[in-house]
């Protein structure tokens, strides 16, 4: 971890030590701690003390890292010039070419093509800004990109690693200090830590830039970039985003193929290779990351913006420290709906109700099973592992606008996608389907779903090759949708300048149609997550009538497909096309 991303970290996790009380002959926890010089203390729940407890010890170790690094940085060295001594922890010469070496030889994201066109184009007076959530590879882009570079170019590029304790007019010395020595290629990581980058960012365009340098400016706080290029870097910026990861970036970079995997930890990249993308691998390091990844991202931005002015309807949920919390229900349900009525009712999980319906309906298998189950205690449960509040243990209380806000940042940040679905009987109704671009942050969750249901008391009473069956009815269900999700969202990315949506008809509908405005022709699909042929897969794009209004609307059908994870074959008029396979087809 670098020093910016301990920072971090510690800004996350709680302070103190927890202690107990016996009241009424019955022993309580305490999580207790020490602010502006008075001790404070609140009830931690049964539940959440196995959690406070992780969180504490890890905040030991962060800290005990981070003293180990801070007493390193005191020894001299990055500058190879004794007259100068650098304000900010600037990395140069040899210590630099033993920064990057590590992963000359990794796999590259498409970005790297755009900051090599950056930095040997001519683009005077501009800074390129490379930006996204954590963990999708913003700085192995920069140390792969320094990597890349010539000798002679090297000796002339600095990385600046920005600290929590780092301002300003320190990078400003550093930087006056660098370009009077002939450095001309600038990186600067983790930027928008600085309290006043959004207001002070012009500073790198207008200066630096100008003189002839190339500046990279890279960082987590999303929200934060994209106000600064509102206002200081207004048209001096190339921004490139890394949040959202495609299915073929995801499988070239780490090598894995298939798209329950990327269905599983989509979303993130691992630099260890090797346990790749253990950011999602359970509820509660997802729920770690909503947090410091998403959450911390818009307090850090708006708190940083305006002074602060522009929290808006958010900011008493932000004073209260109930900001995560919310933004973890929408997650939750986001893809399906996004309405007052997900943050203000008692939490109940959509996936249940959904698996719960088509157990009922299976044509092979058919079982009833969710009748006769405690709807109340699993989502009770449910409600626990993930650790969202309900109406009545949330402070403030939540509007219509409050959910709208939330649904503009989660937007800004690449971490949510519209795509249209249309109704033929009302065609000028506007509606979308909402898309989590992170697929496995979205899954995590469903796991937490399947790990209630599975502590159900009815479940007991059944034998192990139905609750086996039931399970993995669900995991296949979740997978489903998810796999509809990630089509439409790539293929939408892949073409704008077509229009990509869903088709829905007074029965059935088609998962995805891809229109062509210019030539006035449409292609129509189904998406399955099954291996196997069934006609009942492609009922719908035989289905004379369907196949009818979609022409009459837009155009002539040109190609009727089915996407599944099978090999591509035909079925009479209909086209099976490996889903994978046509994923790893596409290209932004």
């Amino acid at each position: 971890m670098t020093r910016a991303e301990i920072e971090r970290e510690l800004e996350l996790l709680p302070k103190g030590s927890i202690g107990f009380k016996r009241i009424n002959g019955k022993d309580y926890t305490y999580h207790r701690w020490y602010e502006n010089g008075k001790r404070k203390e609140k009830y931690v729940s049964p539940e959440a003390v196995e959690k406070l407890r992780i969180d504490l010890r890890k905040r030991k170790e962060l800290e005990s890292l981070l003293k180990e690094m801070q007493l390193s940085e005191k020894t001299p060295s990055y500058s190879p010039y004794p007259s100068y001594e650098f304000h900010s922890a600037v990395t140069i010469s040899n210590t630099l070419s033993a920064f990057t070496a590590p992963v000359k030889d990794w796999k590259k994201r498409d970005s790297f093509n755009d900051i090599q066109k950056y930095i040997y184009g001519n683009t005077d007076s501009r800074v390129l800004i490379l930006f996204g959530l954590r963990r999708t590879g913003k700085t192995t882009l920069i140390r792969q990109t320094i990597a890349s570079m010539s000798e002679e170019d090297r000796d002339k590029t600095a990385f600046i690693q920005i600290g929590k304790t780092t301002t300003m007019a320190d990078v400003n010395k550093d930087l006056k200090y660098l370009s009077s020595r002939g450095y001309k290629y600038i990186f600067i990581d983790e930027v928008t830590m600085l309290d006043d980058f959004i207001e002070g960012g012009a500073l790198f365009s207008d200066i630096f830039a100008a003189q002839g340098m190339k500046i990279v400016l890279s960082g987590t706080d999303s929200l934060g970039f994209l106000f600064a290029e509102d206002e200081q870097l207004y048209d001096r910026t190339i921004m490139i985003h890394t949040t959202f990861i495609p299915y073929h970036e995801f499988s070239v970079i780490l090598g894995i193929k298939g798209i329950d995997e990327y269905i599983k930890y989509g979303g993130t990249l691992s630099l260890s290779g090797e346990e790749y993308n253990s950011v999602f691998s359970s509820y509660t390091r997802t729920d770690e990351y909503i947090d410091s990844a998403i959450a911390k991202n818009i307090q850090h931005s708006l708190k940083n913006y305006q002074d602060g002015r522009h929290f808006r309807l958010l900011e008493d949920l932000y004073d209260k420290n109930e900001l995560t919390s919310a933004i973890n229900r929408v997650v939750e349900d986001i893809n399906h709906r996004f309405t007052l009525e997900v943050l203000t009712r008692d939490f109940k999980s959509n996936d249940l109700a959904i698996s719960r319906r088509n157990l009922r309906n299976d044509r092979n298998n058919p079982t009833g099973i969710f009748d006769n189950i405690d709807i109340t205690s699993i989502t009770e449960r449910l409600r626990n592992i993930l650790e969202i509040r309900n109406k009545d243990e949330m402070s403030v209380s939540l509007t219509n606008a409050h959910a709208t806000e939330i649904k503009e940042y989660l937007k800004l940040l690449d971490l949510i996608y519209e795509i249209p679905v249309i109704n033929t009987a009302f065609p000028d109704k506007k509606k979308a389907r909402t898309i989590i671009t992170q697929p496995g942050l979205r899954y995590a969750q469903s796991d937490a779903l399947i790990e209630s249901l599975m502590q159900d008391s009815m479940m007991d009473y059944i034998s192990i090759s139905e609750k086996t069956y039931i399970e993995s009815r669900i995991r296949n269900e979740i997978k489903g949708r998810m796999t509809e999700d990630i089509v439409l969202l790539e293929t939408s990315l892949s073409f704008p300048e077509k229009k990509v949506f869903t088709l829905q008809f007074a029965i059935g509908e088609f998962d995805m149609v891809i229109f062509n405005p210019e030539d006035i022709s449409c292609e129509i699909f189904e998406i399955k997550h099954s291996d196997k042929i069934d006609e009942n897969q492609y009922r719908h794009l035989v289905d004379k009538q369907k196949c009818s209004d979609t022409e009459f609307r837009y155009g002539k059908i040109k190609g009727k497909y089915v996407l599944y994870r099978g090999n591509s074959t035909k079925a009479g008029e209909i086209q099976y096309l490996n889903v994978e396979e046509y994923l790893l087809n596409l290209r932004r």
